[in-house]
């Protein structure tokens, strides 16, 4: 667990476990073995087990405190899953001095399960209730609309089986908040939709004293999207948005020197970009 502050807000890293589960062409169709190979230097270990040819990524949540507020964003796997191999949200919370009543808002970048897992917790009686009972849930509509069961045709059954677990339960109890293309937090966090890998996949961008960061959830899987912002992953719903959006975040990010912290980076999570001609290199990883 490590915290870094940015301008006026406190950013901790809240791990909750890492694992490899696709080859880089099959994680990443369209990528080039070769590109991996030529920045082993850096991939490994933290985002390429090479012996097993493995992408590396972690599940994680990024506890901010800004404005007098505690705010959680993505809240993992759900209970009873992320123990089978890491350690569950709210321990991991609770080692960082926050209780499940000193949340004020949580933000889900996305609604897949490893994003919205945690935003619930079980009810005692085989249900499941707000795992935050004094938080606001920020979700975006697009999204919503789109995970809504009585009409999703994409892996419905996994999907609606999430959507009833972990949305639903904060949807009838009045705590979520729900807004469309852009929501802004305080002064120095805002909400944008940034489509592509759902949607209504949205990003979270910090500008605070001079410093600024953008909290890119399911944008990036893996640093080598840097110097190939054309390859989107396999989990993408529309690979060529999620491609359009990734390239107009990272010029963003490379012209304001700003942090990009995805969802899934092993290491420190987090890397510093910039331009490299028409392209993007990474600075530090």
């Amino acid at each position: 667990m490590h915290t870094i502050e940015l301008g006026r807000v406190s950013v901790t890293r809240i791990p909750h476990f890492g694992n490899g589960p696709l080859s880089p062409t099959d994680f990443f169709p369209g990528t080039d073995q070769d590109l991996w190979r030529a920045n082993r230097a850096w991939l490994v270990p933290d985002h390429w087990d090479e012996d097993a040819n493995r992408v590396r990524v972690e599940v994680r949540t990024w506890l901010l405190r800004s404005a007098g507020r505690v705010i959680v964003v993505d809240t993992g796997l759900a209970p009873g899953i992320v123990e089978q191999d890491g350690v569950p949200l709210t321990a991991s919370l609770a080692a960082a001095g926050v209780a499940p009543t000193d949340v004020d808002l949580v933000v889900c970048t996305h609604l897949h399960a490893d994003h919205v897992g945690g935003n619930t917790s079980p009810d005692g009686d085989g249900g499941w209730v707000p795992a935050f009972p004094n938080a606001r849930y920020l979700f975006s509509r697009p999204d919503l609309d789109f995970f809504d069961p009585r009409t999703l045709t994409e892996e419905p059954g996994r999907s609606a089986a999430v959507h009833e677990r972990s949305i639903a339960p904060v949807l009838r109890s009045g705590q979520a908040r729900i807004w469309d293309d852009s929501y802004t937090i305080d002064e120095n966090l805002r909400l944008t939709l940034a489509p592509g890998h759902t949607p209504g996949h949205n990003v979270l961008t910090l500008e605070s004293d001079g410093d600024r960061a953008i909290f890119a959830g399911d944008l990036l899987h893996s640093p080598v999207q840097i110097l190939t912002p054309e390859v989107s992953s396999c989990f993408c719903h529309d690979p060529a948005e999620a491609a359009r959006t990734r390239a107009s975040i990272l010029t963003w990010a490379a012209d304001h020197r700003a942090l990009v912290i995805p969802a899934h980076f092993g290491g420190t999570g987090a890397v510093e970009i910039e331009r490299n001609g028409s392209r993007f290199a990474v600075r530090r990883a």
